[in-house]
């Protein structure tokens, strides 16, 4: 944490601090992990939600600016390490098919880490009275678990499968060699 934590205000902020370090990390890896995609839903759905993630960040903004506080001073080492691990999987994945299959695991484990910060904010508003916060904390909550959807459709839909099949032939070779 980057300030003493002395309230449940400043608790407050300081979730808030780290929602914005965590967005404004994703806007940079978003545009490598759509050039990385090999599916063009998926690298159509990196891009869009690339424009959401703009649009969470001014609302971020828009809650800050009401606090009268500033949304920088605090960095989420948390995102930090997620989105090293998506940046591991491009550089060491080389099948296109099996890199998408992973690209979705990685951008599913950010969805969660933000559908978490997003909910304790978004509870932290509610108990101090910031019911306008409450609100918009909960309609970036909304979007990223729509997100999180779309993503498992697309694995469940075909990523998954066209990986498993690009694999499975390396898969099968090891395991009766294995014997």
């Amino acid at each position: 944490m980057s300030t003493a934590i002395k309230s449940m205000n400043d608790l407050y902020v300081e979730s808030l601090r780290d929602l914005y370090s965590a967005e404004t990390q994703i806007t940079k890896a978003l545009p490598k992990m759509a050039k990385a995609a090999n599916s063009d839903e998926l690298k159509n759905g990196f891009e869009e939600h690339l424009a959401q993630t703009n649009g969470q960040i001014e609302r971020l903004k828009q809650i800050f600016q009401g606090l009268g506080e500033k949304p920088t001073g605090h960095h989420c080492v948390a995102m930090e390490g997620l989105l090293e691990e998506g940046a591991e999987l491009i550089e060491s994945v080389k099948e296109p098919e099996v890199l998408d299959a992973g690209l979705i695991g990685a951008a599913q484990k950010v969805e969660h880490y933000e559908m978490a910060g997003y909910g304790t904010a978004r509870n932290f508003a509610r108990l101090l009275g910031f019911e306008d916060h409450a609100e918009l904390l909960q309609e970036t909550l909304d979007e990223e678990g729509e997100t999180d959807q779309k993503l498992t459709d697309l694995a469940d839909g075909m990523i998954n499968e066209a990986a498993a099949s690009a694999s499975g032939s390396d898969k099968r070779a090891k395991a009766g060699s294995a014997k």
